[in-house]
């Protein structure tokens, strides 16, 4: 396998000028850059690549910012991003921002330094200054699940899934099962998926004629640990909610093992529902029921968006409807809806038992 010195040779020049001439340095004349060019052609130094992604001005690279990569949702969506770019003839190089800014900002310098042709981000935490600063810089970007509102003058389509009909349908499940007392556990406010998923919330209770007072409104950060912590202050209250809605898969099973704790029962005792649908919702006891987006849509999606951009082509924004997932975990099937069985533990402090306050 030829190394840099061969290429050096063959081109007459310095290791260090082939090094400058392949990272695309000013200092390098165009007729050493050339020289470095022929060699590299003809000694097959590196994939073929290098050199032609230095005459064409593209490496066939995308770049792919998630959230969070222990999160089953992004999982799933950087595999259909992948597979989708394999399929078209790129290659995909994937950063996990662990919902932090900086982090992000991290992955978004590096990718742009190694020459991406594009990039897709899930913008954490509302994104930051450096995201909208490569979008104006002539980077095609895409943002995926999760956008930046208010960047108006930066025109970046969004692919995403729309889940406020499927919210509808699930506060109207939980009405329909007779629970009323209806709280939720909440992602980050400054995320556009954070905020969207209340505010449907809290339209879909309106429409039943139900309020979302402040105490049900636990503050998560879509990690497991926030959905504990928030379901133990739901528990906590004299007049704990019946039906605890998580705002995404992780934030679920923390409030599930918050009830676990107390020793109480998922749906006997307080109802579960969440959104961001995974397949360990149908192992878990009772049953999960969710709503699910159409994730390996959504990351093909957003790939053909992405390409359509660099090669050249309209891109458009793709919205795709949620849909809501029915199992056990809010009392389907059992007589009387949602009522609590008559005997073990309930939520709430003290030793009297909670009564329901239906309206």
């Amino acid at each position: 396998m030829p190394g840099i010195k061969d290429v050096a040779a063959r081109a007459g020049v310095s290791v260090a000028t082939v090094s400058r001439a392949l990272n695309r340095h000013p200092s390098v004349s165009e007729d050493a850059r050339s020289r470095v060019l022929a060699a590299v052609e003809e000694l097959g130094y590196r994939p073929n690549a290098v050199a032609r992604s230095l005459r064409t001005d593209q490496t066939r690279t995308l770049g792919l910012v998630i959230s969070d990569v222990l999160n089953p949702y992004f999982t799933e969506l950087a595999r259909a991003v992948e597979e989708e770019a394999r399929s078209l003839g790129y290659s995909v190089i994937i950063g996990n921002a662990d919902e932090r800014p900086d982090l992000q900002d991290h992955h978004i310098r590096t990718l742009r330094d190694r020459r991406i042709d594009g990039l897709l981000v899930s913008p954490t935490d509302g994104g930051t200054p450096l995201l909208l600063d490569t979008a104006r810089a002539g980077t095609p970007v895409v943002f995926v699940d999760r956008w930046i509102p208010g960047a108006d003058d930066v025109d970046v389509p969004v692919v995403r899934s729309d889940g406020r009909d499927a919210v509808r349908e699930l506060v109207a499940h939980l009405h329909r099962l007779g629970h009323r007392r209806l709280a939720i556990i909440a992602g980050p406010a400054a995320t556009t998926t954070g905020s969207e998923r209340v505010e449907a919330f809290r339209e879909a209770l309106a429409a039943h004629g139900l309020e979302l007072p402040d105490a049900y409104i636990g503050q998560g950060d879509f990690q497991a640990e926030s959905g504990r912590r928030a379901t133990e202050r739901f528990l906590d209250l004299s007049e704990p909610p019946e039906a605890v809605f998580a705002a995404d898969n992780l934030m679920a099973l923390g409030a599930l093992d918050a009830v676990r704790s107390r020793g109480l029962r998922v749906p006997h005792d307080i109802a579960l529902a969440a959104f961001d649908d995974i397949p360990w919702f149908v192992h878990t006891d009772p049953p999960v029921t969710a709503i699910a987006q159409p994730t390996g849509e959504l990351g093909r999606a957003a790939v053909r968006a992405l390409v359509d951009r660099i090669e050249g082509r309209a891109a458009r924004s793709v919205t795709l409807p949620a849909r809501l997932v029915v199992r056990r975990s809010c009392g389907e099937g059992r007589e009387g809806g949602g009522t609590p069985p008559e005997n073990g533990p309930r939520p709430g402090n003290g030793t009297e038992p909670q009564k329901r306050s239906n309206p």
